[in-house]
């Protein structure tokens, strides 16, 4: 099986997308199709043995579009849009040479317009004709080959009903009705490209903020280098200066700095940074120069996952994107049909063929579905690029359709409700050892983890100066704890249900267990095959707007909120009580979180689950809605989610499904102003009253309409 991306001139909206399924997907041979709008390419998963990449471009022009290298300069498609609007003014401004030209010969403009209103052909002074039928050419140079390659698949879409209208208009002798058409709808073609031109400049703005280069010691030669940060190796050393970008992903080793992350997180107040801290490429240094090591390639980095994902987001597309695109399918031939019915039954009846086909193209071009079906992707692009400025990865349009559809939150505790920043509270030994054997031994089997409490136990015994050697072959216990060798004896932590499971808790060891939980700290046992090696008391602290955030989803109407972690009862009643969470589940394995999440859902419908770590995974893989809490968060969360928040913030939470419910509204309006604007001219078309200039003005005037209010979701969201 191979994959190829082509870049597609041209490639501005759904209408074009409905054109190569119908050409390039019913090739034999062709498995898959996936399109980037924002970047206009199509990628094509085809069987080599059963279709040529010859054969893929030759189905694309059938399309009436042309192909291009995937990485075509955007210097060419801007000659391509200078083209279109070059058209498109050429026949604006040769057809009002006509009007001025008949408003000359015949006593002025009012009496040109109505000539050109059913007046006959030879109302138009020849002059007139030449330059309305020069104005038709010069507009529908880019819209006549995609109505012949629609004609010739038995495709209806708005470029081939725009052409059957002037056409038609010119074969009655309505001139300045076909070139006042033809202008118009060139215009509205316009605009459409512009603006999904604007959506996609407000993502690509995203790659202008790495830096091209980054200056880094050679590991081989230690000199200083130069180079593009392709080339910098993940571990080498970078240097930053005041003022510039990070260029890289990494862990500062030396110098102390504040950075401006508001390009990654969407927070604007500079962060502290000093040894040991992670910095994210595209951010701004303030004011001291530092260095660190960079952990990931450039094209790994947050960044670069953050642009990735959003320009792949297309393929993912809301529900009512789907609606719309379905209900265009079948309207606009039903429509063909009515004006066709319109144009041949009542002449039969009562004559007057010429009335009644007039009345037929003014159907055709008030039922162009253009401005219905560019009301959903406009706005669904700008609040995709909207939400990432603000900080919130939203990874498709079906996403942030089931963020404004929510009726559950359910939370993981550790790193979510929680900082997740750990710090052992006491070291209780017992059965003869000490506190520090105890932490030696829990620092050994920890110290290959990444769980935050792990983390904690090994910060402790290295500000203890205690040493150890991290233990090998260590076995995973699937949520409960680990068990290892040490020194030739094994080994195993874990939690107090491992404990108990164990068989190793005394009446002693039970009653100070259970007072270290009722203290709302999270234990942690350690114990050989004979006993008890001694308890480990750690502490986690409620996230400050923890609370806030709850009582804001509540004030959205989001009555469920719950709270699932593998902790203790009694910490997690504690913390559930802190952040004014009134449901929780605790002990919970990575799989019966899964189980609960499951549980919600056949209950509430549409479930969230946010969090933040490895073992959160598969609770969120069973979520309506999975969202991953920080860029810090483990890798496997984020690639599991439907969204990433880029910051540790919890009122990111609320003010995310304010601005899905604001960008479903404007795509309600939208459609409801599209689907408006029709009934209203067809009313209009029914008393005789629509003239086929007025119906493609309305037309442009509902796609400028839902343009202009798609594009609102481009505005900076207020901050959350």
């Amino acid at each position: 099986m191979t994959e190829n991306t082509y870049g597609i001139r041209g490639l501005d909206c759904a209408e074009e997308v409905n054109a190569l399924r119908k050409t390039v997907g019913r090739l034999e041979g062709v498995r898959d199709l996936r399109f980037d709008l924002l970047n206009g390419r199509m990628t094509v998963r085809f069987d080599e043995g059963r279709v040529s990449d010859a054969a893929i471009r030759r189905a694309v022009a059938r399309a009436g579009l042309r192909t291009a290298s995937a990485r075509e300069p955007s210097a060419a498609e801007s000659r391509r849009r200078t083209a279109h609007l070059l058209a498109c003014g050429a026949g604006g401004a040769l057809a009002a040479a006509g009007l001025a030209w008949h408003a000359l010969l015949h006593r002025g403009l009012l009496h040109a317009l109505a000539g050109s209103c059913g007046a006959g052909a030879q109302a138009f002074p020849r002059p007139s004709i030449a330059l309305y039928v020069a104005s038709v050419i010069a507009g529908g140079w880019f819209i006549a080959p995609k109505a012949w390659a629609a004609l010739r698949s038995r495709r209806a879409d708005m470029n081939l009903l725009m052409t059957v209208a002037v056409a038609g208009a010119m074969a009655i002798g309505e001139w300045f009705e076909a070139a006042a058409v033809t202008f118009l709808f060139a215009l509205s073609l316009v605009l459409e490209s512009w603006s999904a031109e604007r959506a996609r400049h407000a993502v690509r703005a995203l790659m202008d903020l790495s830096p091209a280069t980054a200056r880094y010691i050679c590991p081989k030669c230690g000199d200083l280098m130069e180079k593009p940060v392709a080339d910098v190796p993940p571990g080498a050393t970078v240097l930053v200066r005041p003022g510039e970008r990070v260029p890289l992903d990494g862990v500062v080793t030396a110098g102390r700095t504040t950075i401006n992350e508001a390009p990654i997180t969407g927070e604007s107040v500079p962060v502290a940074k000093r040894e040991g801290d992670r910095v994210f490429a595209g951010t701004i240094n303030d004011h001291a120069a530092f260095e660190f090591a960079a952990t990931r390639s450039a094209h790994d980095t947050t960044l670069a996952r953050i642009i990735r994902m959003v320009t792949e987001a297309q393929v993912r597309r809301a529900r009512t994107e789907q609606w719309v695109e379905t209900f265009a399918r079948y309207y606009t031939p039903a429509v063909m049909g009515v004006a066709l019915a319109v144009a041949v039954l009542p002449p039969l009846v009562a004559g007057g063929w010429g009335r009644w086909f007039y009345q037929a193209l003014v159907i055709l071009v008030i039922a162009c579905p253009c401005a219905l079906v560019i009301s959903t992707p406009v706005t669904i692009v700008a609040g995709l690029a909207s939400a990432a400025r603000a900080g919130v990865l939203i990874k498709g349009g079906a996403f942030l359709e089931a963020a404004a559809r929510l009726r559950c939150v359910a939370l993981d505790k550790t790193g979510t409700v929680t900082h997740g920043a750990f710090e052992v509270q006491s070291v209780l030994p017992f059965n003869g050892h000490t506190r520090e054997e105890v932490l030696a031994r829990a620092a050994a089997l920890e110290s290959e983890s990444g769980h935050p409490v792990a983390r904690a136990i090994v910060r402790a015994a290295d500000r203890g100066a205690i040493a150890f050697k991290a233990a090998g072959g260590v076995r995973d216990l699937k949520g409960k704890g680990a068990e290892a060798a040490i020194g030739g004896k094994d080994y195993w932590i874990g939690s107090h249900r491992l404990m108990h499971e164990k068989g190793a808790e005394t009446p002693e060891i039970h009653d100070r267990a259970l007072r270290i939980e009722d203290a709302a700290h999270t234990l942690v046992a350690l114990g050989s095959l004979e006993h008890v090696c001694g308890l480990i008391a750690v502490a986690d602290g409620i996230r400050e707007n923890a609370a806030g955030a709850v009582r804001a989803l509540r004030n959205l109407g989001i009555e469920h909120v719950v709270m699932l972690t593998g902790d203790n009862r009694a910490t997690a009643e504690a913390v559930s009580r802190a952040a004014g969470i009134t449901e929780f589940r605790a002990e919970l394995l990575p799989e019966e979180k899964a189980r609960a999440v499951e549980e919600l859902t056949s209950r509430y419908g549409r479930v969230a689950m946010i969090g933040d770590g490895v073992n959160d995974a598969p609770a969120m893989a069973a979520s309506s809605l999975a969202i991953a809490m920080g860029a810090a968060g483990s890798d496997a969360a984020i690639e599991t989610a439907d969204i990433a928040l880029m910051t540790d913030d919890l009122a990111r939470i609320p003010w995310l499904v304010r601005h899905a419910r604001r960008a479903l509204a404007v795509v309600r309006q939208n459609i409801a102003v599209a689907l408006g604007f029709k009934a209203l001219f067809m009313a209009l078309a029914a008393a005789g009253l629509a003239t086929l200039w007025m119906a493609i003005a309305a037309d442009m005037g509902a796609s400028l309409l839902v343009i202009a209010n798609g594009l609102r979701m481009l505005r900076a969201p207020p901050k959350p």
